[in-house]
């Protein structure tokens, strides 16, 4: 018995000391520029690469950079500028596909009001193709996010300005790796701003899309989805009742087709982080969760998920004193929920933070950080 226990015993122990050496690393700064590095959206691939994306004003107008790390975040190799315009390029989001394609929409005033472009990399990031403008509209088209599905499908959704002053969804897709387009899709028709969206896939055919919609005399989140990868998309659902403002939800889907949005709600006194989950591919949600009682207030909220269970949300916390990294996830699909855990001490603000988990589900943070003097990249992972 005991020659048999022994070896169960001591792949046990080694088991646990895996576990327990997984750790936040310290701070990377990715940025060293004249003026702000703002804005940092991330995204991993399955090779292990991690890619950042933020905009630079340090050349007089507002430029878009991108950097890499082909080794899951422990080295990076030097910023890339990907834009050259004579108006703003800015609102950057980047996307990965399962064949590590890199995808990264942004809006460009250049052209007498912002209109939409998109980068494509098909070697992880060593090169890129000409920006690709992809929408002629009458006033500005902002906002935009990006989310990949299987078969090269890119799916690409925006809030698009009327004369009206008011604001609509559009959506745009793509299902040859971005080669070609189909025509926008306009997905809303409100008497208020619809605006802030942000857009989930999952690998075969469900899409979906949630935005802030003041319509209702406050601003409250709605969701829309398509079960046939961007062909047809269902009515709209309101998802928020609050007697404060709901806003800037963020989406995310894990493989076992469950739905996690959060956003930020001002319905506490104070500014909260909300949560909530579908776990039937969008068909009934739970209640909301609130997930931050903060002496302060909570902003910028995101969600990613890993390959089993996990959920993953990171977002900005005054408590301090000043503005922190927070994170909290789940173990069980978003039905309960770990304590806080500070990412950042820092002297100057830390904003805006971003978060994606690789194929080994190691975690990857990137936010704008002020202590610096001016507003700089910085980055952390958990692996």
């Amino acid at each position: 018995m005991k020659k048999t226990l022994f070896p169960i015993a001591a792949f046990l122990a080694f088991f646990t000391i895996q576990i327990s050496a997984q750790t936040w690393s310290a701070p990377v700064r990715l940025t060293w520029t004249a003026n702000d590095s703002s804005y940092p959206a991330i995204a991993a691939d399955s090779s292990g690469g991690i890619h950042v994306v933020w905009y630079d004003k340090t050349f007089g107008n507002i430029e878009v950079f991108y950097k890499r790390s082909t080794n899951a975040g422990t080295i990076w190799q030097a910023p890339v500028r990907l834009t050259w315009n004579d108006g703003y390029s800015n609102f950057q989001k980047i996307a990965t596909d399962s064949s590590n394609g890199i995808y990264i929409v942004w809006a460009d005033s250049t052209s007498f009001g912002y209109e939409i472009y998109l980068k494509k990399s098909t070697n992880n990031g060593a090169n890129w193709s000409a920006p690709n403008r992809l929408t002629w509209m009458d006033y500005n088209s902002i906002h935009p996010a990006i989310a990949t599905s299987s078969g090269s499908k890119i799916h690409i959704v925006w809030s698009q300005e009327k004369s009206s002053g008011y604001s609509e969804i559009y959506y745009k897709r793509s299902i040859d790796g971005g080669a070609s387009w189909l025509p926008p899709t306009r997905l809303t028709w409100n008497s208020g701003r619809s605006s802030y969206p942000s857009i989930a896939a999952e690998a075969t055919y469900y899409v979906y899309i949630v935005w802030q919609d003041d319509t209702p005399g406050n601003n409250e989140i709605f969701y829309k989805r398509s079960i046939n990868g961007g062909t047809s998309w269902d009515p709209p659902t309101r998802m928020t009742w609050n007697s404060g403002e709901s806003e800037y939800p963020i989406v995310a889907v894990d493989s076992s087709g469950r739905v996690h949005v959060v956003w930020r709600d001002t319905s506490y006194g104070n500014t909260e982080i909300l949560y909530k989950r579908s776990g039937n591919h969008g068909f009934t949600w739970s209640a909301p969760t609130r997930l931050t009682w903060s002496s302060a207030n909570s902003y910028s909220p995101t969600v990613a998920v890993d390959s089993g269970s996990g959920v993953h949300v990171v977002f900005r916390d005054d408590s301090p004193s000043n503005a922190e990294i927070y994170y909290k996830s789940s173990p069980n699909g978003g039905l309960t929920w770990s304590g806080l855990t500070r990412l950042t001490w820092n002297s100057g603000g830390s904003l805006f933070p971003v978060v994606a988990v690789d194929s080994s589900d190691g975690i990857h943070v990137a936010w704008e950080e002020m202590s610096p003097g001016n507003r700089e990249i910085f980055y952390k992972n958990y692996k």
